[in-house]
């Protein structure tokens, strides 16, 4: 091999390693900045979300704080260029509790709210929130029965609508206390109002700090029916749920 050859062969090894470089250098950079991709591994927020879901996270949306970068390195404290969450958004935090775990609910309580469930009703500042039963919500077990769950939609002070779901009558949090949300802190609630682990525990979750959200959910941009894996794309034509391609989450 010729010194030419050799050169040629050593310039596009170097090219290649400096488009991959400047690839994974844009990649870091949106998903610290911009979005982050989350999958959905439970059923805490159906059927706004189901299990098999994979939605981009807008990491703008509230600022940044430490749980914005990857890691959570302790770099800073606070948040930086920090807009308030607004009533409704289905967002991304780290669990206050465990801080090294991602959880994803809806924001309920704002700071100063008092929030309490009344036999399955949510009160927000001593008011009833508006609820309407519709259709059930049909959910497909691993065991291939269908089961019906009554649905409700709800529409907060603010107009946010959605739909929840009530699987157990009187369940364990339909009646709660009084909670009182600290400044500074927001009330996170899931859909699946009977199978979710939220503020309403506050032994593992309780209220969570504005420092502790990293974003908002946005788009769903892939599904596949729960169980099914990613990898096996041969199964994609039977297993992706095209219908939820590209839904916005609200």
């Amino acid at each position: 091999m010729n010194v030419s050859t050799e050169a040629k062969k050593n310039g596009g090894t170097n090219e290649t390693v400096r488009v991959l470089f400047q690839a994974l250098l844009i990649a870091l950079f949106i998903r610290t900045i911009l979005f982050q991709p989350f999958n959905i591994p439970s059923g805490s927020m159906k059927e706004t979300l189901l299990i098999g879901d994979y939605l981009f996270v807008s990491k703008y949306s509230y600022g940044y704080s430490r749980f914005s970068l990857p890691l959570s390195p302790n770099l800073f404290s606070g948040r930086i260029l920090a807009s308030d969450p607004k009533r409704g958004d289905v967002a991304v935090f780290r669990n206050p509790r465990q801080e090294d775990t991602d959880f994803i609910k809806r924001i309920i309580g704002l700071p100063g709210d008092r929030i309490q469930m009344i036999d399955g009703v949510l009160q927000i500042n001593g008011d009833a929130v508006p609820r309407e039963r519709i259709d059930d919500f049909v959910s497909e077990e691993a065991d291939g029965r269908r089961v019906p769950i009554p649905r409700y939609r709800e529409t907060l002070p603010n107009g946010v609508s959605y739909t929840t779901l009530d699987m157990v009558e009187n369940g364990f949090y339909d009646n709660t206390k009084v909670y009182v949300v600290p400044a500074n802190h927001y009330f996170m609630m899931g859909d699946n109002r009977d199978n979710s682990t939220d503020s309403r525990v506050e032994s593992a979750v309780g209220p969570v700090p504005f420092d502790n959200l990293i974003g908002r959910a946005e788009v769903i941009f892939f599904s596949l029916e729960e169980g099914k894996s990613a990898w096996q794309v041969w199964q994609w034509p039977w297993t992706v749920r095209w219908e939820r391609i590209f839904k916005l989450v609200r």
